[in-house]
């Protein structure tokens, strides 16, 4: 397959009909946040200010909003009622921003604290994947105060790839194949993370399949194979267009693209994603699919996998930015249902009364 057609795939932009416009699923402002200081900032940035984009077409009232100290008041000043996250990276795809925007009853899409936190820390998703039966890689760890007189792993041999545990984006991955560059790359991954992955290296094809879901249901997109220079899908062959070949959907035949759809889908319940997230895989020359993570707010760009895949699946762009919108959505209805709940209960406390 060449690759002018595979590279072909673009984000179809919806324009909604002036004979039928559309008709938002919210009148709350949208606080889109995005940037950060993580190192992943300039992806994000790119991600926000396209679903930023994305809700104005589509007739939302939405804000864009680049995360700093003082989001608690930004939010309250731009009176905002409901947050599209558009953050990759620590401080916002590890629980961190979840975690206070839950503690200020905000809704917000994608993932809880839990799987945020879960998915953002490669031990421990492979902990408990491992637990819940799907295959992952041969692996050890690696802290920094053992990185100067660290040997090779037993049980591991030769080439191996050294990430850091809680990064995103392939920053600071390395591929070992000589056992020269053993400990620069442990130096290099320790550089953005306490912790080190060492995992044993898969031969094969690289292959991401997407997950929506919200209210307890999960879909996944069709698969997508990528094919980088040099075989490593580094951050300049994640971001700079035209660089790597996407083959979507994947080519593989119906019963391996089913299992890889299945896999996909235990794993985002495994570790209890919401809303839209990417399970990236490495598949054998005889087929055998390994996880490698989940990302929880996968990239909403114009070289990302998670809008290519959506519009194979008849998805375009804004209709997937409305899909991702819909989990916050379902995250308010189910906070409210819960005050309603409690408020009796709460009542009666206050009052020294019984609950009937």
């Amino acid at each position: 397959m060449g690759g002018r057609k595979e590279t072909s795939v673009k984000l179809r932009m919806h324009h909604p009909s002036p004979i039928a416009p559309h008709r938002p699923l919210t009148k709350a402002r949208i606080g889109v946040l995005m940037g950060g200081q993580s190192s992943e900032r300039e992806v994000s940035l790119r991600t926000g200010l396209a679903v930023h984009r994305a809700l104005l077409r589509l007739g939302y009232e939405a804000v864009a909003i680049d995360v700093s100290e003082s989001l608690v008041q930004q939010l309250k000043a731009k009176r905002v009622g409901l947050v599209f996250l558009a953050l990759h990276g620590s401080g916002g795809e590890d629980g961190t921003i979840q975690g206070l925007l839950e503690s200020i009853g905000m809704p917000y899409t994608g993932s809880g604290v839990r799987a945020s936190a879960i998915g953002m820390h490669k031990v421990a998703t492979k902990a408990l994947l491992a637990y819940a039966g799907i295959p992952v890689a041969e692996g050890a760890v690696i802290r920094r105060e053992q990185g100067r007189s660290a040997g090779l792993p037993a049980g591991l041999r030769l080439p191996l790839v050294v990430k850091p545990a809680s990064e995103g984006s392939t920053i600071g991955v390395s591929i070992v194949r000589r056992l020269a560059d053993w400990r620069p790359a442990l130096r290099r991954a320790h550089v953005y993370d306490e912790e080190a992955l060492v995992e044993a290296y898969i031969p094969g094809r690289e292959i991401g399949v997407s997950v929506l879901g919200d209210a307890g249901k999960a879909m996944a997109l069709p698969a997508v194979e990528i094919v980088a220079p040099g075989g490593f899908y580094d951050y300049a062959a994640k971001y700079t267009k035209g660089r790597t070949q996407y083959l979507c959907p994947a080519p593989l035949k119906p019963e391996p693209a089913r299992r890889l759809k299945n896999l996909a889908v235990r794993t985002y319940r495994v570790v209890g994603c919401d809303g839209a997230a990417r399970v990236d895989f490495r598949v054998t020359q005889r087929g055998k699919p390994y996880v490698l993570e989940i990302n929880t707010i996968p990239g909403m760009t114009e070289t990302s996998l998670l809008p290519m895949a959506a519009a194979k699946a008849g998805l375009d762009y804004d209709a997937l930015t409305e899909r991702i919108l819909r989990s916050a959505l379902v995250r308010a209805g189910a906070g409210q249902a819960v005050r309603r709940a409690a408020s009796p209960a709460l009542r009666a406390m206050a009052g020294g009364r019984k609950t009937r």
